[in-house]
């Protein structure tokens, strides 16, 4: 059974279909038989014809939605398949260069050679670093050094002037003491 359609086609034969002038009323029963046949034709040729497109758009639409599902389960499949893939490339790689690296025993020389040398290039840089920190410290340790003997060179010259000026007050007491006692008496 044909289902009504609102695709554009069907709208411009309707359209067309009321544009068309009103059909002269036919006289003879004949010509009305025949005028009624024909309009049946026309709407039975529409049908099919609108029949047709709307199966023509659903078959569309179910290949359109298949084929995205299709996409999706394709992409599922083949993301981890191309994952592996190149992790095991890399594997190969790597094993492949270490084989080709000690295939015989002058390549195996020469690395080991390659390593010994890395090693004392780097056992050489650790002793720089360690020499330059030594030298940073020992400076350090002039520095504050040399502080700390002004600081005490300060602070006995300090102590001697001190004591001097003590000794020399001690010396003067028993003076003053004699002033005092004097000119109390004078006084009294």
């Amino acid at each position: 059974m044909p289902t009504v359609s609102n695709s554009p086609k069907a709208t411009k034969v309707r359209a067309k279909a009321a544009r068309k002038p009103a059909a002269r009323k036919a006289s003879t029963p004949k010509a009305r038989t025949q005028a009624k046949a024909s309009h049946a034709k026309g709407a039975r040729t529409r049908a099919a014809h609108q029949a047709e497109s709307t199966l023509r758009q659903t078959q569309t639409a179910t290949r359109e939605t298949a084929g995205v599902f299709g996409d999706y389960a394709e992409r599922a499949v083949l993301i981890p398949v191309g994952a592996a893939l190149i992790a095991r490339d890399r594997v190969v790689t790597t094993v492949s260069d270490t084989i080709s690296t000690y295939s015989s025993t002058s390549k195996t020389q020469a690395q080991l050679k390659k390593f010994e040398r890395r090693g004392a290039t780097a056992r050489n840089r650790l002793e720089r670093e360690v020499r330059k920190a030594r030298v940073r410290v020992e400076r350090e340790l002039r520095q504050r050094r040399r502080v700390i003997e002004s600081t005490v060179s300060d602070i006995d010259e300090r102590r001697e002037t001190i004591a001097k000026n003590g000794q020399d007050i001690a010396g003067r007491v028993p003076e003053l003491a004699t002033k005092l006692q004097e000119r109390v008496l004078s006084l009294v």
